[in-house]
C-alpha cells in the first residue's frame, strides 16, 4: 500500500538524485528528505533505513524498467528484433535518466553481500524477459538449438550492463542508444566475417 502513495514515489525519486550526486555512503536520510520536500521522520513511515530505500528504489525503478521493455517487445515479431528492442530500450531508459544510470551502474555495486542478494532477487524479472527472448529464438530456429541458455542470458545482460557502465564512467560523453545496433549485431552475428 505504501508504494501507491505519492510521497513514496517522491522519496524514491529524491533518493535517486541524492545517491547519484553524493554516493550511497554519503547520502544521508536527511538529504533525501530535503530533496523530497518531506520531514526526516516521514522517510521512516515508508522505509526502515537507508538500505531499505536503496533496495526499494531498485525494485521500483526496475519494475518500471521491465514494464517498458515488455511493452516495447510486445509489438515486435522475431526474437532477434525483440533482442534489439530490449537492448535499445535498456540503453535509452538509462540515457534519459543519468542519475538512475549512476545509481544502477555504480552505487548498487558497492553494497554488502546481503544487500547484493536482495538486489539480485529484483533482477530475476529482467532475466525472465531475456529468457523468453532466448526461448522464442530457439523455438523459431533463429537461435541455435544448442545455445546454452544460462550462458546466453549472462552474456546478454553482462554486455548490456558493461556497455552502460563504460558510458557512465566516461561521463556520458557519447550517445548510449546508438550503441544498441552494434551490441545487437555482436550477439546475432558474432565475430564471423560473413
Amino acid at each position: 500500500m505504501k508504494q501507491k502513495k505519492p510521497k513514496y514515489k517522491q522519496i524514491i525519486d529524491a533518493a535517486v538524485i541524492v545517491i547519484a550526486e553524493n554516493g550511497y555512503h554519503q547520502a544521508q536520510v536527511s538529504k533525501i528528505a530535503k530533496q523530497a520536500g518531506v520531514a526526516d521522520g516521514t522517510i521512516y513511515l515508508y522505509f526502515k533505513n537507508k538500505e531499505d530505500i536503496l533496495v526499494s528504489l531498485f525494485q521500483e525503478k526496475m519494475g518500471v524498467f521491465i514494464e517498458k521493455i515488455e511493452d516495447e517487445i510486445r509489438s515486435v515479431e522475431t526474437a532477434a528484433e525483440k533482442l534489439f528492442t530490449l537492448i535499445e530500450t535498456h540503453f535509452s531508459l538509462l540515457a534519459e535518466d543519468h542519475h538512475l544510470a549512476i545509481v544502477t551502474q555504480l552505487e548498487l555495486r558497492q553494497s554488502n553481500k546481503e544487500l547484493r542478494l536482495r538486489i539480485n532477487e529484483v533482477l530475476k524479472g529482467y532475466f525472465n524477459v531475456v529468457d523468453k527472448i532466448i526461448t522464442a529464438g530457439k523455438e523459431t530456429g533463429e537461435f541455435r538449438e544448442a545455445l546454452d541458455h544460462r550462458l546466453a542470458r549472462q552474456m546478454i545482460f553482462g554486455t548490456i550492463d558493461e556497455t552502460v557502465t563504460t558510458w557512465v564512467m566516461n561521463d556520458q560523453k557519447y550517445d548510449l542508444t546508438k550503441q544498441a545496433k552494434q551490441v545487437h549485431d555482436l550477439f546475432v552475428y558474432g565475430f564471423t566475417k560473413s
